[in-house]
């Protein structure tokens, strides 16, 4: 079984682009067709993570490792990319993938996402806003009449505004009203592996074959003082980049795409695609 997925453009350098919880590859579409536009013979690839968008029917354990392995199989039948992109959960689904993959890509960038395990008594304050979220949607009856009432029932428990309207795109038809297009029991599962997976074995096993960015969001909540530490040091040893957005929040493909494909064109244009991997 293929994750569902769209390909834009045809050029020989295939750029993938995986979104975060709750979300589907239609948010990253607008990036995708950037990145296409602006980077000579791009090809960009977003994709539907399993038990999102159209991605249903996946067998458990619902984790970080089998949304890899989801990864290898559709890159298998599309070929490999030269370059992967993974927005908050993603970072460590395409971290993961690059680390196990034959022909890993040339570059992996994370954005905004640790690499390492969270202890859930550490948590930083973006950890525990996406655990109130869960609570409120497992809580939450649906079907539901419509769109605008769901925004109001989940304003009316507490979420912002912006994450209430961004939650009705998450919605499908379901008789005379409305479903989530996610399976909520098994996005729960993925959250948790999420917390679980430490993948900074994986950035030194990369380490001077593959060029790994950390792009952090300067006004977001992703990274406690610890995983902040050891990104310096591997900074310091040479194991990854780091880069920083400042004046965005986690959201930062959406709050500025413009200065988030600032640090991405360059780089990515001077990727040979399907260079010696």
């Amino acid at each position: 079984m293929l994750l569902a997925h769209e390909l834009v453009g045809d050029g020989p350098r295939l750029i993938a682009l995986g979104h975060g919880i709750l979300g589907s590859g239609h948010n990253l579409r607008g990036l995708a067709r950037r990145l296409v536009e602006r980077v000579p013979g791009a090809r960009a690839l977003t994709f539907d993570l399993r038990n999102h968008g159209a991605s249903h029917g996946f067998l458990p354990p619902h984790d970080v490792e089998a949304c890899a392995g989801d990864l290898a199989r559709l890159f298998e039948e599309l070929g490999a990319p030269d370059v992967v992109i993974g927005h908050s959960f993603s970072a460590k689904v395409v971290l993961a993938w690059a680390g196990m993959a034959s022909a890993p890509p040339r570059q992996v960038w994370l954005l905004d996402a640790p690499i390492g395990a969270r202890d859930r008594a550490d948590d930083t304050e973006g950890a525990r806003d996406i655990q109130a979220l869960l609570g409120v949607i497992e809580a939450l009856p649906l079907p539901i009449a419509s769109r605008t009432a769901l925004e109001a029932a989940l304003g009316a428990r507490g979420l912002p505004s912006t994450v209430a309207r961004w939650m009705t795109t998450n919605l499908r038809p379901d008789g005379e009203g409305f479903a989530w297009r996610f399976e909520v029991a098994a996005v729960r599962a993925m959250v948790e592996s999420f917390w679980r997976t430490d993948l900074w074995p994986e950035v030194d096993r990369l380490a001077g074959r593959v060029c790994v960015v950390v792009v952090r969001a300067g006004r977001g909540a992703r990274f406690s003082p610890t995983e902040q530490a050891r990104i310096d040091a591997a900074v310091a040893r040479g194991a990854l980049e780091e880069l920083v957005v400042p004046h965005v929040g986690h959201w930062l493909h959406t709050e500025d795409p413009e200065a988030l494909l600032a640090l991405l064109v360059p780089r990515i244009a001077a990727v040979s695609p399907g260079g010696s991997r």
